[in-house]
């Protein structure tokens, strides 16, 4: 029972802290593009809204599919929580929960039916060459602490500091997944205004509600993994002056940089990455 309330409990922080941040994330974007915005709480008001508004499913959808994928985008990042927060456990589980999203993020535009859906899913294929950086990221991790465990990679900072002073390139390469997954980012090819919603376009009601509820989470444990990996120990306090700091940063440069076309997108990712491992190998070994 105890494990049971211990997921639960950071479950809620988790989806609580991460919609407050994201509305956080938009009013920044609105300052710096001087617009007065919605207010913080804003995100977490939609996001309780649509489990009680009227769902209406198009006929191009492909049931029970269109469902249950939705469902499963929240169940993934639900793992994503208990994996890291709550367990410590290993960078790999972490690394197959974001595989396993990246297949929902494809098959949720498809089952729509919907020519935005299905378009977005089709660049959802295209980013995956930019989920690359991410793997690099956690190799370099490895070489440098000789582990996989979250537990031990903390202690291990604990001994000889944080790794994002030794390995400054890893957590650079980190950091720009950050990036491309934040609302508005100029990696953002899946969810372009182009497409209108991208692969969320013809999801509505209580499906909109596990989607903005899954967007929350897994803004919220990215945030923490990259503290925990590259600062941590941290303290509470820490991780909350981090977590609104990243949010920040990543809210300006949404702001004031124009979204990229697919192509440069995957290929400015794909660039900077390899420039940061191959510097980072030769700082860790030469």
């Amino acid at each position: 029972m105890n494990l049971m309330a211990d997921i639960l409990i950071n479950v809620i922080i988790a989806f609580l802290a991460g919609s407050l941040l994201l509305g956080l994330h938009r009013k920044v974007i609105a300052r710096v593009q001087l617009r007065p915005g919605p207010p913080i709480i804003q995100h977490l008001l939609h996001s309780l809204k649509f489990f009680f508004k009227e769902s209406s499913f198009p006929k191009t959808v492909s049931m029970p599919f269109y469902v249950g994928i939705v469902v499963i985008l929240a169940i993934i990042w639900v793992v994503g929580v208990i994996v890291g927060p709550v367990a410590h456990d290993s960078l790999l589980i972490l690394f197959g929960v974001y595989a396993v999203y990246k297949i929902v993020e494809h098959n949720s535009g498809s089952s729509s039916g919907s020519p935005y859906g299905k378009l977005s899913c089709v660049r959802a294929v295209l980013s995956a060459a930019t989920e690359l950086p991410l793997f690099a990221a956690i190799v370099l991790v490895y070489l440098k602490t000789d582990s996989m465990n979250i537990g031990k990679i903390i202690a291990y900072q604990g001994v000889h500091g944080p790794l994002a002073f030794s390995i400054p390139l890893a957590a650079l390469m980190f950091f720009m997944l950050i990036i491309s997954k934040s609302p508005y980012s100029p990696f953002g090819i899946t969810k372009g205004k182009d497409l209108i919603s991208g692969f969320e376009t013809e999801h509505f009601g209580f499906l909109r509600g596990f989607i903005m509820f899954s967007e929350s989470v897994s803004w919220y444990v990215m945030l923490w993994v990259f503290l925990t990996i590259f600062f941590g120990p941290l303290s509470p306090v820490y991780y909350a002056l981090g977590m609104i700091i990243i949010t920040f940063i990543t809210g300006f440069i949404n702001a004031v940089t124009p979204m990229l076309n697919p192509n440069h997108s995957v290929m400015t990712q794909i660039t900077i990455g390899a420039v940061c491992f191959v510097g980072t190998l030769l700082m860790i070994f030469v």
